[in-house]
């Protein structure tokens, strides 16, 4: 006796039949699909993000133009407010000297960080990485007594 549409006298579909070679192929073939689209998903995203990057980095570029002019009449008015003081010259070296004093020690403080992130190399991951490599290896050795 036959069971429903579809169904074979051992209550298996169809499908079921399929051997096993068109069942990994099916797989594969769905595996690459699925990776194509990832990656046009992945291009997609870093298109968007690219763009708004772009933004971002475009504005911040306009800030910085308009805060170094700022700075500029700001120096400016320190000067002429100096000038009021003492002469004009003497007003600009005042204000020339302190910022040399500033920059020399924004110097300071930059190299110090900097030689205490040098090298420039993830050291605690590079350590942990070879950890991982000897304790893989000690499990090879083990499994194989």
């Amino acid at each position: 006796m036959a069971g429903p549409p579809g169904q074979t006298d051992n209550g298996m579909t169809r499908e079921d039949d399929r051997s096993l070679g068109e069942l990994v192929k099916q797989l594969s073939d769905q595996s690459t699909r699925l990776a194509r689209m990832e990656v046009e998903l992945a291009k997609a995203e870093l298109q968007q993000k690219g763009r708004q990057f772009g933004i971002g980095a475009g504005a911040f570029g306009a800030a910085a133009l308009l805060g170094f002019f700022a700075f500029a009449a700001f120096t400016t008015t320190v000067i002429l407010a100096l000038a009021e003081a003492v002469d004009g010259w003497l007003a600009a070296l005042i204000v020339t000297v302190v910022y040399a004093a500033i920059a020399g020690v924004l110097a300071l403080v930059g190299r110090q960080r900097v030689e205490e992130g040098s090298p420039p190399v993830p050291e605690r991951a590079i350590e942990t990485t070879k950890e991982d490599v000897e304790a893989a290896k000690r499990g090879v050795k083990e499994g194989r007594s």
